[in-house]
């Protein structure tokens, strides 16, 4: 995090000040405004990162107030995806500023109840299993609301997690996908395992990687939750990850903890399609009938980490793989941005879901891959069928005889 350290700014604290140097390195070009999901939407200046990087200078320069309803509707309104970042000519971090602002707001301003009730959640991972449970049973007995944020059908079982104690890897489980979707963690562990790994999982001691915490400006939360990571994951082997967002998160430790533990253990983590990609000459060959996916590329993957190229690399012996036309646009899912912006969110989605449309109109391909949980479900509950890139691979692998996994 880069944040200026006893400046005296009104409008900001005197301790904590956004970094004024990249408020000055955006040359206001306006070639990130089609790349932001909600200016594309809103069409309004300050819903844009030019827009928002302007509210930002304008709190510097006392023209402004912290606390504004303005500044805060627009800051609070982006998405965090990043797209802006891949766009800028001037390589402008939007994304440390949008979370350096959103820190120092969120020292003098309450978390939302919903949020915090979620935060809370997420870290005892014990709790969210049996919450998760719970939900199941509900959703079975169909007496869950259609719109809240989860997948179609949550498992009713705990996962079965391997009790081995090393690996070649630690494969990172995180708390949301090892909940909900303990299918995919199946599936990438069965991916690894053909290639020759052995697969160690990070489990309940390392837990949640913080990366919501960090994205609504809980600061010292998600350094706690950083430090608890690091200190359950053995150093001395590659991280993988399987989930965009987690993967962000757990590559940003460096910055956000600001020790050289934590930049030695940011530089260990991969996501798990750019190892793979790295070690496809030890894949498998594939059985059983070749499919055509549509590729959704999650923002994390593509924009923060970007690795995107690495999914289509491993799907490449397995499956055809449909570009979408809309140019890596976010799907409006953002973490906790569909709950909180749910109508905003939808209009985002809208535009994605258009051009899944579309590809599938042109090519026929029933399914989407994507691999961050949060694009998954939100786009599920718009009625198209998601699965993660390596649930496919290991379909391909284990061959038509071979089951699949479920929960």
């Amino acid at each position: 995090m880069t944040i200026n350290q006893g400046i005296a700014v009104r409008g900001f604290s005197s301790i904590d000040v956004p970094d004024a140097s990249i408020v000055a390195s955006c040359v206001h070009c306006g070639l990130c405004l089609n790349e932001c999901p909600t200016y594309r939407v809103l069409r309004v200046e300050m819903d844009s990162p030019r827009g928002r990087i302007q509210l930002v200078n304008a709190v510097q320069e006392e023209r402004l107030a912290l606390d504004s309803p303005a500044f805060l509707k627009h800051t609070f309104q982006c998405l965090d995806c990043r797209g802006c970042e891949t766009a800028c000519p001037s390589a402008v971090p939007f994304g440390e500023l949008m979370t350096d602002t959103r820190t120092v707001v969120a020292a003098g301003r309450r978390v939302p109840f919903r949020l915090r009730v979620g935060l809370s959640v997420l870290v005892r991972p014990r709790l969210l299993r049996w919450v998760s449970r719970v939900l199941a049973l509900l959703q079975r007995l169909r007496l869950l609301p259609g719109r809240l944020p989860l997948p179609v059908r949550l498992p009713l079982r705990d996962p079965r997690q391997k009790g081995r104690i090393g690996g070649d890897v630690v494969l990172f489980t995180g708390c949301v996908m090892d909940a909900w979707q303990p299918e995919v963690h199946a599936a990438v562990e069965e991916v690894l395992e053909a290639s020759g790994a052995t697969v160690l999982r990070s489990g309940d001691a390392a837990g949640c990687c913080g990366a919501l915490h960090a994205h609504a400006g809980l600061d010292a939360a998600a350094r706690a939750l950083a430090g608890r990571v690091m200190a359950a994951i053995p150093a001395d082997v590659p991280v993988l990850v399987d989930s965009a967002g987690c993967g962000a998160a757990l590559r940003a430790y460096g910055s956000l903890v600001g020790t050289p533990e934590a930049v030695a253990f940011a530089s260990r983590v991969r996501d798990v399609h750019e190892w793979l990609a790295e070690n496809i000459h030890r894949m498998p060959a594939p059985v059983g009938e070749r499919t055509t996916v549509i590729v959704q590329d999650p923002c994390h993957l593509r924009h923060a980490q970007g690795c995107h190229a690495s999914v289509r690399s491993v799907l490449a012996p397995y499956a055809e793989t449909v570009e979408l036309d809309d140019e890596g646009l976010c799907c409006g899912a953002g973490g906790a941005f569909s709950v909180l912006q749910s109508e905003l969110a939808s209009e985002v989605r809208l535009r994605k879901t258009a051009s899944i449309k579309r590809a599938m109109a042109t090519t026929g391909a029933a399914t989407v891959v994507s691999a961050n949980p949060g694009c998954a479900i939100y786009l599920a509950a718009a009625g198209h069928v998601v699965r993660h890139p390596l649930e496919v691979v290991a379909e391909r692998i284990r061959g038509p005889q071979g089951g699949a996994h479920g929960g």
